[in-house]
């Protein structure tokens, strides 16, 4: 079958790289994609392999333009990607790109370094003209105080007031959340010998670091005396303030402002030089970065891969093993004698027997990813085993229908599926960074077949938006139940709710065309007659959707070579399933076909009969539906109970005898090597292995020489069966969770229509009361029906479509204990 039904022929190869060619090979390689390589090397360290030095000049590269990318991000510029593909630099081209790349760094160091040193310069000179422009006016006699203040000593120096002594000054600037603790610190240690004056600056100024404006407190303190003035320096450098040089005279305040308005000036005229010689280092970056880190990180990955290869004896090659799949071989070999001409010997490849199990590798596309996602996120198949991905893409959007039938909301999800596809290559749809979106768009085709298939569902169950359609005519005819019936007015005012009898002639006169007759819409038992529907729905798909996945393992058996499995283990399955629940569907159809609506009140219960059937019983109130069912009944219990010994012992004891008959033609005294063995015994060991290697891969089989342990193939068998055999009921029920889904859905929508739509319908008569009236209401119901029934119920439905799938459904053939093929490849994933 094709890669889709099942994983791909995957080989083992064995790769000879000439050492000159190597590089080139496995770059060549990476460009492909097509073969994952093996670490030879696993036992040594990382440190002692032999191209470990190439690595770490990659890795330092790389802290180099994480450094340069950092920088090109702060001064708000963006690096776009690299146009076209650009293959992995020869060798030598990497002491050209690390030269290159260390120079722009130093520049950027060295100019940045600069740019800083000027912009705090500038900060010192801008601050100092704050200071000297901002009104502080020092007192003319210190000790004058002509009103009382509170700053003001209470008490008078003892020594007298000290009118010779002179007044100093300390001015700065200190940031505005520590001006109000240095004022206090410094009245408290000085105790009240000093004048401070705090005023904030009138214009923001640009901080040095960040670039963002930033208000400064300045200050002006006068005191008296040499220790109050060493004092107040240790309180201010302990604050980190700004202290600058006062002058007393206003004369030369103001020169000294003058001078350090010039010094700005020409320092902004540096510092514009600066920064225009910093945009051009940093254009280079921008132009040059983004080609290297992609060649850079192409190197990087190629040296990882030469670093899993193995030296051969004579150090001309390198010997790599690698796993490809069987239809890249002649690719893999072209390339590969393609990169290697320039050497002047080609690289050579052939398979080599392996008894591990290949990885599995299943191709997909834009459409089948989804799908193939939902079967990987329950386990990666094992090699070679049926894929349940192609019966996925019709059984999970239906099931999930099942439960979300409704024409209106299936068809909003369909819109919103097609929209994202048709969408799709516009590159703002494919590089957009949020995460639910993203999450969206990778199952746009779910969500397409999804909404389609509720669409179809909606149909049959007549529902849109809860609302019942009339498309073709009804099959019940009210006209004729009155003509016949004799409803008189005195009748008709006395029973509210009437009974359309199929009975009478005229009433019935066929079943709908197509679904469920809108008039069930009407009537008060609607909700009882969808129950019996759905339940009876829901047990009919779980036992079919059961027994096709039961029938799939006949698929795992034939290629896997283990017939015997197939009478020891898909029969008793099958008829332990079919045997109890196929007969319950069948009751449901036998009693849909043959009772009809004249004899539906003698029609006996399905259940009673169910349960009667478990017990050995009859009922005598609920007759038969057909003759002998009694006798039928107890022979298909009877059989399915003898099917679990079979199931049980069948392919143990099999696998025992088949151990001992092999162990019987065992030549004795034969004590070969078990590769000499294979070598000796088979004329393509290459073919001869890759044969044990697809039975390996599957199920040890009776083939395979293995050792045999009847406590494990027991144990394991009857884990199986216990698991099936509990597995059928309990999956049976589980499978009405698409009736109780399909209805709890139903009955939310109603209630939504009820409680919404109707209440705003009814508010106003007039035609201009109504529109007014009918836009918020609209808005609500549209915002309850997206959020409600789309969003949550919709994500309950697909979180119960795929349980059943991977509970009730794959675990009936599907293994799911392999790996991913993971090629060595420099394409990034979308």
């Amino acid at each position: 079958m094709g890669s889709m039904f099942r994983s791909e022929e995957v080989a083992l190869v064995q790769l000879f790289l000439p050492t000159a060619a190597a590089y080139t090979c496995v770059s060549q390689l990476g460009e492909l994609g097509l073969v994952e390589f093996r670490d030879l090397n696993a036992s040594v360290s990382a440190f002692q392999r032999r191209f470990v030095m190439d690595v770490r000049r990659c890795e330092e590269l790389e802290k180099t333009f994480t450094f340069l990318q950092e920088e090109v991000w702060r001064a708000g510029l963006a690096l776009s990607p690299p146009e076209g593909a650009l293959p992995a630099p020869p060798p030598r081209d990497l002491l050209r790109i690390q030269e290159e790349t260390d120079r722009l760094a130093q520049e950027l160091r060295d100019v940045r370094g600069n740019q800083q040193t000027l912009r705090a310069q500038l900060h010192q000179l801008q601050l100092h003209e704050a200071v000297l422009g901002q009104g502080h006016c020092p007192p003319l006699v210190a000790t004058d105080t002509d009103r009382s203040s509170e700053r003001t000593p209470l008490l008078q120096d003892p020594r007298g007031p000290h009118q010779d002594l002179r007044v100093n000054f300390v001015a700065g600037a200190v940031e505005p959340h520590k001006a109000a603790a240095l004022e206090r610190l410094l009245w408290r240690a000085c105790r009240g010998f000093l004048i401070a004056s705090f005023r904030e600056t009138e214009q923001p100024l640009q901080d040095p670091v960040t670039g963002e404006p930033a208000t400064w407190m300045t200050f002006l303190i006068s005191y008296w005396g040499e220790q109050i003035g060493q004092k107040i320096l240790k309180i201010t450098n302990c604050f980190h303030c700004h202290v600058f040089p006062f002058e007393e005279q206003e004369e030369a305040r103001h020169a000294a402002l003058q001078q350090l308005q010039q010094q700005s000036h020409e320092l902004l005229e540096v510092l514009g030089e600066t920064e225009r010689f910093l945009s051009q280092v940093l254009g280079r970056v921008q132009r040059l970065l983004p080609p290297w880190q992609v060649q850079i990180h192409k190197m990087k990955a190629v040296y990882l891969a030469l670093n899993q290869c193995s030296v051969s004896a004579t150090h001309k090659c390198l010997i790599a093993e690698a796993w490809c799949a069987a239809r890249d071989l002649p690719t893999l070999q072209q390339a590969l004698q393609d990169s290697s001409s320039e050497a002047g010997v080609s690289a050579v490849v052939h398979r080599i027997p392996c008894r591990d199990m290949p990885p599995t590798l299943v191709r997909t596309n834009r459409f089948t990813a989804s799908f193939q996602g939902i079967v990987d996120a329950y386990g990666v198949g094992r090699y070679q085993e049926v894929n349940p991905a192609p019966y996925t893409i019709v059984t999970f959007p239906f099931l999930f229908a099942v439960m979300f039938g409704d024409v209106g909301h299936g068809l909003l999800m369909f819109l919103f599926a097609l929209a994202m596809v048709l969408a799709e290559n516009r590159p703002a749809v494919k590089t957009a960074q949020n995460e639910i979106w993203r999450t969206f768009f990778g199952g746009r085709y779910l969500l397409l077949l999804m909404g389609l298939f509720s669409v179809y569902t909606g149909f049959i169950y007549n529902e849109c938006f809860s609302r019942a359609t009339v498309i073709f005519r009804s099959g019940w005819n009210v006209s004729a139940m009155v003509d016949q019936s004799g409803w008189s007015d005195e009748f008709l005012a006395q029973h509210p709710l009437l009974t359309l009898d199929p009975n009478v002639s005229g009433v019935f006169r066929g079943p709908y065309p197509f679904g469920i007759d809108p008039v069930w819409s009407l009537a008060v038992n609607h909700l009882s007659f969808l129950n019996s529907f759905k339940m009876k729905m829901s047990v009919i798909l779980g036992v079919t959707h059961m027994a096709f996945g039961v029938v799939l393992g006949v698929f795992n058996h034939l290629h896997f070579r283990q017939p015997y499995r197939l009478l020891l283990e898909t029969l008793p399955e099958l008829v332990f399933l079919l045997g109890l629940f196929g007969y319950l569907v069948f009751l449901v159809f036998y009693k849909w076909l043959c009772y009809t609506s004249a004899s539906a009140a003698s029609a006996p219960s399905i259940l009673i009969h169910f349960i009667n059937m478990f017990l050995f019983s009859r009922s005598p109130t609920n007759r038969p539906l057909f003759t002998g069912q009694e006798m039928v009944q107890s022979a298909l219990v009877v059989l399915a109970l003898a099917m679990v010994p079979v199931l049980l012992l069948g392919t143990p004891l099999f696998l025992f005898r088949q151990h001992r008959r092999r162990s019987r033609k065992r030549p004795t005294g034969r004590q070969l090597d078990e590769d000499q063995t294979g070598l000796l015994d088979a004329s393509n060991p290459s073919e001869a292995a890759w044969g044990s290697d697809e039975e390996k891969a599957g199920c040890p089989g009776p083939e395979e020489e293995a050792e045999f342990v009847p406590s494990e193939v027991v144990m394991h068998q009857a884990i199986h069966t216990i698991e099936f055999c509990l597995g059928c009921i309990s999956n049976t029920a589980s499978y009405l969770r698409l009736w109780a889904l399909s209805l709890a859905h139903a009955q939310l929508s109603e209630v939504l229509w009820a409680m919404v739509m109707r209440t705003g319908l009814r508010m106003g008569n007039k035609i201009g009361v109504m529109a007014v009236v009918l836009v918020p209401i609209f808005a609500a119901f549209a915002v309850l029906t997206v959020a409600i029934l789309l969003v949550m119920e919709g994500l309950s439905a697909f979180l119960h479509a795929l349980r059943l799938h991977w509970v009730e459904f794959q675990n009936k053939f599907y293994s799911g204990t392999g790996y991913k093929l993971s090629p060595f490849s420099f394409a990034v994933e979308e």
